[in-house]
Order: C-alpha cells, then structure tokens, then sequence
C-alpha cells in the first residue's frame, strides 16, 4: 500500500518522538488501562471468522492482536499507525506472540492510498481523533472498506464528563502559565466530545447507518503507575518537559494529593466516557 504525502505534520512529528517514545516505554500500563475498550472495539468490530480488518491508529498493536486472534487463522487485521515506534513495537509484539495474521504498517489514515474494497471492517480504539482533516480522513478510510462493510471505533467524550482525564491538568495549572482556550475543532483527545460532530463528519464521509452511542466503561490504575503516566504523558508530561527543577517539583508534589478521590486500595477507579460509533460503508 504506497502512501502520499502527509498533512499531518504536527501528529507525526509528535508521535515518531517524545509522545511515541513515552507509548513504547509505557506500553504494558497503557495496554492495561485500555483493556476494556479493545474489548468493546473488537466486539463491535467483529466481521466474522476469516473476516479481514483495519486497525487505525494502532498504536502498540494491542487491538490489531485481539482481532487477529478472533478472526482466526483464516482472517487478518492490518494496523496502521503514524508512529514508527510504535508500529515496530506492534510488529515485534505479533511475532513474540506468534499472531501471524497480523501486520503492521506506518502510515497517515488520511491520505494513505489503502487498496479500494479491502476490508470487512475497520476499527479503532481512540486513534481517529487527530486529523486535520477528518471529513478526508473518513472518506479516505471508507474507500478501504467493502460496500456494506463495518466501522466500529471509540472516542474521548467531553473533558467535564471525564474528570479524571483533566485532574492533573487542573492540579499542574496554577504553577504554569495561562494555557489557550482550547479549540474544540482542532485535533485532539477531545476532538470528537461532540456526538453530533462525529455524526456529521461520517455523513460527510459517506458513511450510512451511523449510531453514535453513549460507553461508560470502569477503568483502573495502580497509583505508581499513574504518577509514572501522569509525569510522563498529556499535557502535564509535556509541561514538565519544559519548566525549571523548582516548579516541576512544585508540580509533583501536588499530584498525588489531587488523585486521592479517585483512590482505593492503591489503585486508582474512574469512569471513562466515550463514544462507541459505529457505520455501514
């Protein structure tokens, strides 16, 4: 599948360094607190034993994998992601797993010249939030699938209903400066908080049959973990990436006490709510 060239320039930088470097390193917490949504991804993704599936934006491979395994031998699931890090990652996960009808390819779902008609489905578990242009994006991805073929993907819903997302944005906040109002058009975790948005974008797309349906799923952490993610990942790793010794101890210091409503037993509960959208091509 040859690829032109990419828009995307802001995502792909970011992802082929320090965020992708961050993933690879993180790869089993991640993979952790993501479970239940590639449960719910390859549930609603599911084309049948010996269906064929794209995986966009696979990050780490781990939803490429369980898809490989639930179409069986006879089926295969593509990944596609951005990140080159991350695509080796996923690419050398499937060979130690022995999942030899996965593969993984490097690659902007945006303008990548994917072989028309090819897949039964097409799934994604939080990576189609960051096009610059998403109406192109799906069009692009549609032109993937065979005629009646399914899309199945989650999205971040709202930051006010994902409280836990924010808490150390907001605990960071008074020791950095003023942060821009976001834009909600731009790419982003929170691209898609906007049900109707999403809607609209996928009729724009051609996509028929569109259901944009409320997920609430009950996700967990251990607290070590979290303040390695925390530190590390989102807006508040970025941060801490730039500031003096003196304000990012500031910073950390105050973490743990801002997670403490989430704690229990050493681990960190919240309620993770998305959108599950699913479509017909």
């Amino acid at each position: 599948m040859p690829q032109s060239a990419q828009p995307n320039t802001q995502q792909a930088a970011l992802w082929n360094d320090v965020s992708g470097k961050a993933w690879v390193e993180m790869q089993p917490i991640l993979d952790g607190v993501l479970a239940p949504f590639e449960r719910l991804v390859v549930d609603a993704g599911y084309p049948g034993e010996g269906g064929s599936v794209l995986d966009i934006g696979c990050g780490a491979g781990a939803t490429s994998l369980a898809m490989a395994r639930r179409v069986g031998n006879d089926g295969r699931c593509v990944g596609l992601d951005i990140s080159r890090p991350l695509v080796a990652l996923a690419t050398e996960r499937a060979r130690l797993e022995k999942v030899a009808n996965a593969s993984f390819e490097v690659g902007d779902a945006q303008t990548y010249a994917f072989e028309s008609a090819h897949f039964d489905t097409v799934v994604s578990r939080f990576g189609v939030m960051f096009f610059d242009d998403p109406v192109a994006a799906f069009t692009n991805i549609r032109q993937a699938a065979r005629r009646g073929g399914k899309l199945a993907f989650v999205a971040w819903r709202s930051p006010v209903e994902n409280d836990f997302m924010t808490t150390a944005a907001r605990a960071a906040a008074p020791f950095l400066p003023p942060a821009p109002v976001p834009d909600p058009e731009a790419p982003g975790q929170f691209a898609f908080a906007d049900g109707a948005k999403v809607k609209r974008i996928l009729e724009a797309s051609g996509w028929s049959s569109i259901k944009v349906e409320q997920a609430d799923v009950l996700c967990q952490i251990a607290f070590g973990d979290l303040m390695t993610y925390v530190t590390r990942l989102g807006p508040v790793g970025a941060a801490l990436r730039e500031v003096d010794q003196a304000t990012a101890e500031k910073i950390t210091t105050v973490l743990p006490g801002a997670f403490a409503p989430f704690m229990e037993d050493g681990k960190a509960r919240f309620n993770a709510a998305c959108w599950l959208v699913t479509a017909a091509a």
